[in-house]
């Protein structure tokens, strides 16, 4: 089997977790400056299989759209023509930067290590993928 990919998506930076092979653990992988996403993956499937991209979608407590869409949507057009053999899902993200935020206090890190927003997009990223794993 191939990976499954998960991508936290933000102007600055971009969360990113992945599968094992049998994709049954949800790991983060790192968090990269989005100008240089679509490098890192091109790079990152070069070296590994991945079956799946499954992009967060923002949405509203009213399960409307996100401001933040306008900036996800044009990344994905980008991904599908630089990817067109593997598929994209989407993932309602809703409060996975609150449940990364307490899985770090959860963890014991210390205040300052809690404001590393790299950190909260990479884990962030693995809820998203948790999430889908679940579901399946």
């Amino acid at each position: 089997m191939a990976r499954i990919l998960a991508i936290d998506y933000g102007t600055k930076r971009t969360g990113i977790a992945v599968t094992d092979e049998l994709q049954i653990i949800a790991s983060g992988l790192t968090t990269v400056n989005t100008k240089e996403l679509l490098k890192f993956l091109k790079d990152y499937t070069i070296k590994e299989e991945v079956e799946l991209f499954l992009v967060g979608e923002p949405k509203q407590m009213n399960n409307t759209a996100s401001e933040s869409e306008i900036h996800i949507l044009p990344f994905i057009d980008n991904l599908k023509k630089e990817f067109p053999n593997i598929p994209i899902e989407r993932v309602d993200e809703r409060f996975t930067s609150k449940m990364a935020f307490q899985t770090m206090i959860d963890s014991g890190l210390k205040k300052n290590q809690r404001k590393n927003k790299a950190l909260i997009d990479e884990i962030s990223a693995t809820l998203i993928l948790q999430s889908y794993l679940y579901s399946k």
